[in-house]
């Protein structure tokens, strides 16, 4: 997205999102904005509440105090089902996959196309959703052995690529992706990265990237947020901000903690 209009209206909003389970605070007061077409690297540590904050966007919980608005509307999930209805796909770190199927069969998981067998018996319409696949994933510059290909035998940076462009061929208005770059080289990283950025160009998609490594991700993201004990401290673009910066605060954050 270009640089965000002060009198745009977010596509996803939080205002005051608070969290406890029993005497645990999980979220304090947590306040953040998607707009259409951008992507916002939300970075925390290991507990910083990450993982809180995500199921309350896709309706796994539901927050103690605050609201979530979506398009400027008051929204209230009760189930990742509702969340998913109103546009939000999220990609979490299991992906959702199935090792045993073949790529094109994950691609329509739940959603199969279906063909008629002597006009009759319902049947899966296999060679039209590998051809479906085959296209879409040349669409996204996605390269695999095949289509054909049980997910189980592919790299974890092609199975990531997998979830990414199934959830997406579900025109979503808002992409989560929760923690793409864990436990991947370098290279296997560099291909999520490039997918966010074929994303970003060509499908305006609204993204929200939940990240641990945050220099991984600064090339591809509009904003960063940084999450700590339950709260966003930290809400710049980042042409106003630097690794260094963010590193910094991370390190001060840290001796704050641990002191």
């Amino acid at each position: 997205m270009s640089q965000n209009d002060a009198a745009a209206v977010p596509i996803l909003e939080a205002r005051g999102v608070r969290k406890s389970f029993g005497p645990v605070q999980a979220l304090r007061n947590v306040s953040l904005r998607l707009y259409p077409g951008e992507v916002l690297g939300m970075v925390g540590n290991n507990g910083a509440g990450k993982s809180t904050l995500i199921k309350i966007l896709t309706g796994f919980h539901s927050p103690d105090a605050g609201e979530l608005f979506l398009s400027g509307k008051a929204v209230n999930f009760r189930s990742p089902d509702e969340a998913r209805m109103h546009g939000i796909e999220t990609v979490y770190q299991d992906l959702g996959l199935i090792n045993d199927l073949p790529v094109f069969r994950n691609m329509f998981l739940r959603r199969e196309h279906m063909r008629r067998f002597l006009g009759v018996l319902p049947v899966l319409d296999d060679r039209r959703m590998r051809k479906e696949t085959q296209d879409y994933l040349r669409k996204l510059r996605i390269e695999i052995p095949s289509v054909k290909a049980d997910v189980g035998l592919l790299s974890g940076g092609q199975r990531q690529a997998i979830a990414v462009a199934r959830s997406i061929y579900m025109h979503p208005n808002v992409l989560i992706l929760d923690e793409p770059l864990a436990a991947m080289g370098a290279r296997e990283g560099r291909m999520i990265l490039d997918l966010v950025l074929e994303l970003k160009r060509n499908y305006h998609t609204a993204i929200l990237l939940i990240a641990h490594n945050y220099a991984q991700v600064f090339e591809v993201c509009d904003r960063i947020n940084w999450l700590t004990r339950g709260e966003i401290s930290f809400d710049k673009s980042v042409s106003d901000t630097s690794v260094d910066e963010l590193t910094r605060m991370v390190m001060a954050d840290y001796m704050e903690s641990s002191g």
